[in-house]
């Protein structure tokens, strides 16, 4: 189903659902809510009564009059519909609500933080040919907006995005040097790749999530294949060692041993620079000469029976940093960018790599072509999340970055009553055409029109 006709059909849906022949309807809605949001939450009980619940009333909709002569399009779209409007009200009750599955997120997510300091293409035996990790950042995008959505299906759409970008470009590759079309052998480790790079935060309870109330009637074909993809990576990922990194033990330990010693300092150099903006602040307040009342008082009195007052001195730019050197080493600035950026990026690489990463450095406005833009845009949001780490690690307000956030912060969806039109579509408004991803060669679209996953 394309995107305007999913969009189309979520209007038509809630719009139906206000009509007082709808009334039924809402009401079942709205009780099966309440019930589920009251029982004690159980995962496999909680998955059954959410897929028994839509399949009843999609069947409900086939015979009602509301639907009477309407495609099987149209009737696709109130089921999507109905998971997207129940899903919303009920994502903070269902949504990494057990302590087994926040657990799982956690420790998932401090893994990939560590391999991802020292992790190469090779290690997963990703052929020369089929690597660019340049455009794979595509991929890294599409899945980190998974976050920013609440319905299965919008979730799951950004899973397909990732991995169709993934797809399409290891078969351009393919064609580049006249090999034969990759299958999963050279799909998987890519995968695994992309996701330990962009470390996605709450990936086991995003898949889980989809897992247990995507409309299991849905989740086939295509779909069905990425998706079963994304498990075997998160399941290669948790389990992840020397050898499946084709490393010998030592090195791996050792890799593992320096990357903790970097997201420690990491650490270490923001509480640092926490104290010394408090340490500033307090330093200011205190430094200033003050005339208490008793000096004032004594202020014509003679000098040998004047009471003796020290007053601060205001100190000196070199005095005050040679006091502050005393109290903590404060890092580089250059330490900083690179370590915010090893964070926000997940791409810790030397100074060749970073300038292999931006081929239009030296370029001219007359070398660009229109197919260029998608990858300057790419490399433009690199360099956005460098000034921001760095700036929020100095405490700096960045400049435009209300601007920045209006477009990268989830809208969230707040369905307050079917009336409310608006609210259950402002996701699907605020992210615009969230899945053309242009492949940065001929300025066509991978995969917009085509995928029956997209939102």
């Amino acid at each position: 189903m394309e995107n305007a006709d999913v969009f189309l059909g979520l209007h038509d849906f809630l719009e139906r659902m206000r009509r007082p022949t709808a009334s039924d309807f809402v009401k079942s809605i709205k009780s099966f809510i309440v019930s589920f949001s009251n029982n004690t939450p159980d995962p496999e009980r909680d998955s059954a009564l959410v897929q028994e619940f839509f399949t009843k009333m999609e069947g409900s909709f086939r015979a009602h009059p509301l639907w009477s002569g309407c495609s099987e399009e149209e009737l696709e779209s109130a089921g999507e519909g109905l998971e997207k409007y129940v899903m919303t009200k009920l994502f903070s009750r269902v949504f990494a609500s057990f302590a087994d599955d926040v657990k799982r997120d956690e420790q998932l997510s401090e893994k990939m933080a560590l391999i991802q300091q020292f992790i190469r293409p090779e290690n997963l035996d990703i052929k020369p040919n089929f690597q660019n990790e340049t455009s794979w950042l595509l991929a890294q995008k599409e899945l980190l907006k998974i976050n920013m959505y609440k319905a299965p299906r919008d979730k799951l759409v950004c899973l397909l995005s990732c991995c169709k970008v993934i797809s399409n470009l290891l078969l351009n590759a393919s064609i580049a040097s006249n090999e034969n079309p990759p299958g999963a052998d050279e799909f998987l480790p890519v995968l695994i790749y992309v996701i330990i790079k962009a470390n996605p935060p709450q990936l086991h309870s995003n898949l889980l999530y989809i897992q247990r109330y995507r409309g299991q009637s849905r989740l086939t074909g295509e779909a069905a294949y990425f998706f079963t993809n994304i498990l075997s990576a998160e399941s290669f990922i948790s389990n992840i060692d020397a050898n499946a990194l084709s490393m010998e033990e030592t090195e791996f330990g050792k890799n593992m041993e320096s990357a903790r010693a970097l997201l420690s300092g990491l650490s270490s150099d923001v509480q640092a620079l926490s104290n010394k903006s408090n340490l500033d602040e307090g330093v200011g307040r205190y430094s200033e000469p003050v005339e208490t009342s008793s000096q004032a008082s004594n202020a014509g009195a003679d000098p040998a029976v004047r009471p003796n007052f020290t007053v601060a001195k205001p100190r000196t730019e070199a005095s005050h940093a040679k006091d502050q050197s005393t109290v903590m080493e404060v890092p580089s600035l250059s330490d900083l960018e690179n370590k915010g950026a090893a964070i926000l990026l997940n791409d810790h690489t030397g100074g060749r790599q970073a300038f292999r990463d931006y081929p239009y450095l030296f370029a001219q406005a007359g070398d660009l072509t229109f197919s260029d833009v998608e990858e300057l845009l790419s490399q433009y949001k690199q360099l956005v999340f460098k000034y921001v780490s760095l700036s929020k690690g100095l405490n700096l307000t960045t400049a435009s970055l209300s601007n920045s956030e209006m477009h990268s912060q989830p809208h969230h969806e707040s369905l307050k009553e079917f009336e409310d039109v608006g609210d259950v579509t402002s996701n699907d408004e605020s992210a615009g055409e969230p899945h053309r991803i242009i492949d940065g060669s001929d300025g066509t679209s991978l995969f917009g029109e085509e995928n029956d996953e997209t939102r």
